[in-house]
């Protein structure tokens, strides 16, 4: 192994570097993303202690409709990137390897670079899609523990992961207190808006709304 990689060029072994280095997190990405789908973590106990005539849409809810995509558009554009940088210093290395001029390495692997990008742009989009089918029934969750999966700005829409009927689901959100909650901090659902959205309250260090 030692004396293979010492015959490399100083340009390869950049490539080879590169490729372990973003695969780590090519790998990690795709295991977070399942793992965000299991909702193991969740439990099904507790009651609701807020109305819903507490929590009143709010007049700009288009605008955090646009906040709530430009989320999920930042999470998408960082599992793009890793993507096509995984596969463009893949290519690169294994073609300049083959003796591939590097001009010509590097534009081969650009496409395969993008090829990924889109590839996996369409594999969550569908996964995305197969989350919203069926007939759940999002009153189902409340009184459910849940997690922040998209950050939920003050007086704001973000998206929380939770269980509907016994199955992990992420829902549409905000805080019923109308404070902002980071995306991972442990919220209760205290409010379901028919199926809309639903309303939650931040979890205290004993397990206790807030």
């Amino acid at each position: 192994m030692q004396e293979w990689w010492m015959e490399l060029s100083g340009v390869v072994r950049f490539f080879y570097g590169m490729a372990a280095f973003f695969s780590v997190f090519f790998v990690w990405q795709i295991f977070a993303a399942f793992l965000g789908l299991s909702g193991d973590d969740m439990a099904l106990d507790g009651n609701a202690g807020v109305d819903v005539s507490d929590l009143e849409t709010p007049p700009d809810a288009g605008a955090n409709d646009v906040i709530e995509a430009s989320q999920a558009f930042k999470i998408l554009s960082l599992r793009s990137i890793i993507t096509f940088f995984t596969l463009f210093s893949w290519g690169s290395a294994l073609y300049l390897q083959d003796g591939v001029p590097l001009v010509k390495a590097m534009a081969y692997s650009s496409v395969w670079g993008v090829a990924g990008m889109v590839a996996i742009a369409a594999i969550f989009w569908g996964m995305g899609k197969l989350t919203e089918t069926g007939t759940k029934d999002v009153a189902d969750c409340l009184g459910a523990l849940g997690t922040v999966y998209l950050d939920i700005p003050a007086n704001g829409f973000g998206e929380i992961k939770t269980t509907v009927g016994g199955v992990a689901e992420h829902v549409k959100a905000r805080s019923a207190a109308g404070e902002s909650l980071r995306a991972g901090t442990q919220v209760r659902v205290v409010q379901v808006v028919g199926q809309a959205w639903v309303g939650v309250e931040k979890m205290d260090t004993k397990g206790e709304s807030k």
